[in-house]
């Protein structure tokens, strides 16, 4: 009953995009977590002083920039010629 319960949650707080996986919510999640535990500030207001729940809802709304070195490489490559 639990498992459900934090499954429920995951997908109301993990965006639904096709394009961006839970792994890369997550990711980026905690290395915007990290900068606030660092002292940034914060892109809302927000009541909580927790900064993994305050990164969670940035990046969830699109408030977080980051950059996909990986989709970016893919592209950068030359495809061979046959």
């Amino acid at each position: 009953m639990a498992e459900t319960n934090l499954k429920q949650i995951a997908q109301s707080v993990i965006p639904d995009d096709p394009e961006a996986s839970a792994y890369r919510f997550i990711i980026v999640a905690a290395k915007r977590a990290r900068q606030l535990q660092n002292g940034a500030r914060s892109f809302l207001p927000t009541t909580s002083k927790k900064p993994t729940v305050m990164a969670m809802e940035e990046v969830r709304r699109g408030l977080v920039q980051y950059e996909d070195i990986a989709i970016q490489h893919q592209f950068d490559q030359p495809v061979p010629e046959e």
